[in-house]
C-alpha cells in the first residue's frame, strides 16, 4: 500500500465571511495546505468564483453545501458542481438526494460525501427530531444507505469511523469534521475528537477549521497537525 501523505488528508475549512479574508488566509498558507472546505457562509459571500479562486492555486475543493431537496433539483445543482472541477460535495443522507447526485455528477470526477449526523448534534437532539435510535446507529444506517446508492463517502464524526468500516468496509471515504488538536476547545461540537484518534478510528481526511483560521501564526498550527497527522497514519494498520 502507498504512503499516505497527511498534507493532501487535511482539508482547512476557510469559514469566513469574505473573499477578502479568504484571500489573506490562502496568501498565508500557500505551500502549506493543498485542500480547502468551501462552506455555506463564504459560498454565499462569493458564489463560484470563490471556487475559482481557490482551483487557481493549484488548491483541491471541498464544497460542503449540504444539498438537500427534491430530486429534479439536487441532480441539476450537482451538474453544476461537478462542472466546476470540485473534488467533493456534500450530500444529507436521504435516498431521493443522494440518488439525484449520483446522477448529476455522471461523467466527472467529483466524489459524493453523505452527510450522516452533524458533528454538532448528540442523542438529545435526534430525540428532539423524533429519531430515537442512537447517532452510532443513525450513522452507519445512513452510510450504509449511502454506499448502496452509489455515493463515495460519508462525512461523520472522530467517534463513528470504525462501527462505518463493519458497515461498508476500507475503501468507502470517511471525512471527519470536529477535529481539534489535544488541548483545544471543542467549540460548538458535541462530537469532538484529536487528530490522533480520528485516524487511528479509520478517518480518511480531517476538517480543520477555527484551530487554524484563528493561531497567531497559522502556518505553525498547520505544520504541528500534519506532523500529528503523518504519525497516526504512519502507526496505523
Amino acid at each position: 500500500m502507498a504512503k499516505i501523505i497527511a498534507r493532501d488528508r487535511l482539508i482547512f475549512a476557510l469559514d469566513v465571511p469574505s473573499v477578502v479574508e479568504a484571500e489573506r488566509l490562502l496568501d498565508r498558507l500557500q505551500g502549506h495546505i493543498s485542500f480547502v472546505k468551501v462552506g455555506l457562509e463564504l459560498y454565499t459571500a462569493a458564489g463560484p468564483d470563490m471556487i475559482k479562486r481557490v482551483l487557481d492555486r493549484k488548491m483541491r475543493v471541498f464544497l460542503d453545501l449540504k444539498f438537500l431537496d427534491i430530486e429534479e433539483t439536487v441532480r441539476r445543482a450537482t451538474a453544476k458542481v461537478a462542472a466546476m472541477g470540485v473534488d467533493f460535495l456534500t450530500i444529507h443522507a436521504n435516498r431521493k438526494a443522494l440518488a439525484a447526485a449520483v446522477q448529476g455528477r455522471e461523467g466527472s470526477a467529483l466524489k459524493l460525501l453523505a452527510v450522516t449526523v452533524l458533528t454538532n448534534f448528540d442523542s438529545h437532539d435526534l430525540r428532539d427530531m423524533g429519531i430515537q435510535r442512537s447517532v452510532q446507529d443513525l450513522v452507519t444506517a445512513r452510510a450504509l444507505l449511502a454506499s448502496e446508492v452509489g455515493c463515495d463517502g460519508v462525512v461523520a464524526s472522530g467517534e463513528e469511523p470504525a462501527a462505518i468500516r463493519q458497515k461498508v468496509g476500507p475503501r468507502f471515504l470517511i471525512v471527519t469534521p470536529g477535529v481539534r488538536p489535544a488541548g483545544k476547545g471543542v467549540d460548538d461540537h458535541a462530537r469532538a475528537t484529536t487528530p490522533t484518534q480520528t485516524i487511528a478510528a479509520g478517518a480518511d481526511y480531517l476538517v480543520i477549521g477555527r484551530p487554524i483560521r484563528d493561531a497567531i501564526d497559522p502556518v505553525a498550527t498547520v505544520t504541528e497537525i500534519v506532523n500529528e497527522m503523518q504519525t497516526a497514519f504512519d502507526a496505523r494498520p
